[in-house]
């Protein structure tokens, strides 16, 4: 106790000998700092403000003058998408748009089935038997034995193991890329695809590289640099999964994807391809089976093919088909399949009726083919004799073209008020022609201002004389 007693001591007289040796602003500094942090002990970390008590005059007065900001932007009554042509009966052959009779060159009605009278009896028949809509998912007592069959004759049709059918169109590939591919994984998409297919590539979180409409060389150009990356870091490459997403025939472009070097690509750098047909599902081939047989490819080249029955089919919402394994995971992970009401039983019935006469009568692929060719040689003639004011784009073998002008007014919206004016011309001749729309702040890449024209199997050849004359016309007036 006596040592302690006196170790204690010799500390202290120690401190206090260092207290009187130290520097004088040594001490001052560390007073200095002794000081600020007891006032940062004893202080409060907040100042009380004085408070001001309103009035209920000042009150109402503050309340009246408030302006919130505003939910939307403002857009105005003239704007074109809230001003619709409005029809009246079938878009078919013919079409009565604001009361106007028209030939119809807007809608992808492709084979004429929407009118079809076998067609429309096979949807009032399962209309009368399972009613209108179905009130449930396809897992919530929402499978019919009508989708069964429909998915089971789509397999057949395509030469597929599987597939799977949506009640949406523009769900179908929405909801397809997201289900195989997740973050971390990778997406080489063209830069001309379609909404559907962004919202999908948005919906999957993955890293998604664009390469040029359909430039194969940009893509290998990204596939090398990939697999120099996935050498540098082989543990992470063994799970990435990677994919090429395409459209057949382009909606934006009207031009089809080179679909041969696409499969050299894919077993070269180990990737998958998926391919979104809507627009050459029921058109392209010996049997309307799309860009597969049109190229004369084995659809198992093809990991995942999509379409939607909402164009050739003349029905509504759409189809994937593959493997076995790969599609029974979209009825798991599917979201557009798992948590929305299945499609209506006479909309399945229609499309099987849809199916039944392409398989019967694969004759009028070849008729649908020697229209777009009618059509394309037409217009070419009509671009010539206007001096090249408008340009045509798309192949000869697309069922929907662009017409755009050759030279740009100045803005956007100018561009689209002379295209709109060329279809009001028509329309007031009788011809029926659409603007291409876009959602101008949402697009990757937004297309040119274009009008959409639609070929037919009802269409003759003096309608299409017709509507091409039309347009030149139009052309000649307003484009001078």
């Amino acid at each position: 106790k006596r040592k302690m007693a006196s170790g204690q001591q010799w500390v202290l007289v120690e401190m206090v000998q260092a207290f009187y040796e130290a520097p004088a602003y040594h001490l001052i500094l560390e007073g200095i700092l002794i000081l600020w942090i007891i006032r940062l002990l004893f202080s409060k970390t907040y100042k009380l403000h004085e408070t001001y008590k309103l009035t209920e005059k000042e009150k109402e007065d503050l309340i009246e003058e408030w302006q919130p900001e505003p939910l939307v932007p403002f857009v105005s009554k003239d704007h074109p998408s809230l001003n619709y042509d409005v029809v009246t009966g079938p878009p078919s052959h013919n079409i009565v748009i604001n009361g106007k009779e028209c030939i119809n060159f807007a809608s992808f009605n492709f084979l004429g089935l929407l009118d079809n009278e076998r067609v429309k009896q096979k949807a009032l028949a399962s209309l009368k038997k399972y009613g209108v809509g179905t009130c449930g998912p396809r897992g919530f007592y929402g499978t019919f034995d009508v989708h069964l069959e429909l998915e089971s004759r789509l397999a057949k049709f395509m030469k597929t193991e599987e597939a799977i059918i949506y009640s949406y169109g523009f769900a179908t590939i929405a909801s397809a890329i997201p289900a195989y591919s997740k973050r971390g994984d990778i997406i080489f998409v063209d830069e001309a695809a379609c909404f559907s297919i962004q919202k999908g590539l948005q919906a999957s979180r993955s890293l998604i590289k664009y390469f040029k409409h359909n430039d194969m060389e940009d893509l290998e150009r990204l596939l090398k640099e990939q697999d120099m990356e996935d050498h540098k870091n082989p543990r992470k490459a063994r799970v990435t999964r990677k994919f090429i997403v395409v459209e057949g025939l382009y909606i934006n472009t009207a031009d089809i994807c080179p679909l041969p070097e696409l499969v050299k690509l894919k077993y070269k750098y180990k990737v998958r391809i998926f391919l979104e047909e809507s627009m050459s599902f029921g058109v392209l081939g010996e049997h309307g089976r799309g860009v597969t047989e049109h190229f004369g490819i084995s659809i198992d080249e093809i990991d995942l093919i999509s379409a939607n029955m909402e164009n050739a089919v003349a029905s509504i919402g759409g189809f994937c088909c593959g493997r076995s394994f790969v599609i029974d995971h979209q009825r798991l992970s599917g979201q557009g399949y798992c948590f929305s009401a299945s499609l209506p039983p006479m909309l399945a019935a229609a499309a099987i009726e849809a199916l039944n006469i392409m398989e019967e009568d694969p004759g009028i692929f070849d008729l649908l083919s020697e229209k777009f060719h009618l059509h394309y040689d037409l217009y070419m003639m009509i671009i010539y004799h206007l001096h090249y004011t408008i340009i045509l784009v798309g192949v000869p073998f697309a069922p929907a073209l662009h017409l755009q002008l050759e030279r740009s007014s100045g803005s956007r919206d100018s561009d689209v008020q002379l295209l709109r004016a060329l279809v009001d011309y028509c329309l007031e001749r009788h011809v029926a022609l659409t603007l291409a729309h876009y959602l101008e702040k949402e697009e990757r890449f937004l297309p040119p201002p274009s009008i959409r024209v639609v070929v037919t199997i009802e269409q003759t050849e003096e309608d299409i004389q017709k509507a091409v004359s039309c347009i030149q016309e139009a052309a000649s007036a307003i484009l001078k």
